[in-house]
């Protein structure tokens, strides 16, 4: 009697583990129709969003070539119709008796290398990365190893970052591979320079600009070791009444440009309010060689920088536009401002907060709107008809 109860138990849960492995299977198969459905639904649906797709991807395309087409016939207007230069021919630009000066004024700079090259065309950009406020300046130095990268964020500042090679400065984190050099006086603007080894600035001394005193409306340059960390030389830069050169830029005194021949600043004063002075600097001494008053107008620069001795001024509009160099001053008189080429600069952000050249890669590095770009430039002879 138990073995046959025992038996009829275990043939009941055989039967109900076949009715639940049949039910499984059931939806298995009901579950795998219902995909098979869906799929059947979806195909048709994906091939008319991929033929949708495709259809965009070719309209985007004729549009961007439509307007690199439109951009590349502006270019070729502005070339055959170039607006006048910033050149006031008739105005002759000098200096008042009350201008203080350690060098020669306005004679002719005698080259000291054989450069005789000057901008034929702004040939290209790239823009490397979005880094700190919309004003600073970055570089290189053209005297110091070719890969380091210095950059300078900030028109009122102390620490300067410093990237062993341009690939760590466009990572993501970057700060994480920079050495951070303190200075111990605060720069002035967007006007520093590396040159040498050296971070040249400005500084407002004690009664500088706008603090009143003896040195009203002056500036101090500074001459700073970046190795060793220790200021080596300071000169109080001999112009009285300095104000910003570049209308666009108010917070700039001084620029300091590099090129083949050495070391330039690039200033204005009050005595000639409408018009930029270039200064010749040695850059052991910080001495003052030579100065000239210049015809390029302040009104609406934007930003400069000298090669080969020669003087280019970049203008802009206010709300920003299209770059332009717009006016030249070779300090040597090789190069006539009539055959001087303004060439555009590539559309970008905004404005130039500053402007940097490295004779040795002929490149611009250029700080815009928190953006940095390097512009490559195309050269020719000075002597060649534009």
């Amino acid at each position: 009697m138990i073995q046959w109860c025992c038996s009829q138990r275990t043939q009941a849960g055989e039967c109900g583990i076949r009715e639940r492995l049949a039910q499984c299977q059931d939806q298995s198969s009901r579950h795998a129709a219902e995909l098979r459905d869906f799929k059947n639904k979806m195909l048709p649906l994906l091939e008319v969003a991929e033929k949708e797709r495709e259809a965009l991807r070719t309209e985007a395309d004729s549009i961007l070539g439509r307007v690199d087409r439109l951009e590349r016939e502006v270019d070729y207007l502005e070339t055959q119709n170039p607006v006048v230069p910033c050149v006031e021919v008739d105005e002759k630009v000098t200096g008042g008796p009350g201008t203080k000066s350690k060098g020669r004024r306005n004679e002719k700079y005698d080259m000291l290398t054989d450069c005789s090259y000057t901008i034929s065309q702004v040939r290209s950009m790239k823009i490397l990365k979005r880094f700190g406020g919309p004003a600073g300046l970055w570089t290189k130095d053209p005297l110091g190893p070719a890969e380091k990268i210095y950059v300078l964020d900030g028109t009122q500042n102390d620490t300067a970052f410093v990237f062993p090679r341009l690939r760590d400065f466009s990572l993501s984190m970057a700060t994480r591979k920079a050495s951070r050099v303190r200075v111990p006086f605060p720069w002035v603007g967007t006007g520093q320079l590396v040159y040498g080894g050296f971070l040249y600035y400005a500084r407002r001394p004690p009664g500088g600009p706008g603090g009143g005193g003896e040195l009203e409306n002056t500036l101090q340059l500074i001459k700073f070791h970046l190795a060793n960390r220790t200021v080596v030389d300071s000169s109080v830069f001999p112009a009285e009444g300095l104000i910003p050169p570049y209308g666009l830029t108010a917070d700039t005194y001084i620029d300091l440009a590099a090129d083949e021949e050495g070391l330039w600043a690039v200033y204005a004063t009050r005595e000639d309010d409408r018009h930029l002075c270039l200064a010749k600097l040695d850059p052991q001494t910080l001495d003052t060689e030579q100065q000239w008053d210049t015809p390029c107008p302040r009104e609406n620069a934007e930003a400069a920088f000298v090669i080969c001795g020669t003087l280019y001024v970049v203008y802009n509009t206010r709300p920003a536009s299209r770059a332009r160099i717009q006016c030249s001053f070779d300090a040597s008189g090789t190069l006539t401002p009539e055959r001087a080429a303004l060439p555009y600069f590539p559309r970008r952000y905004g404005a130039h907060a500053s402007l940097r050249y490295n004779p040795r890669e002929r490149q611009l590095y250029a700080w815009d709107d928190g953006y940095q770009i390097v512009y490559k430039l195309e050269m020719r002879k000075k002597e060649e008809e534009v």
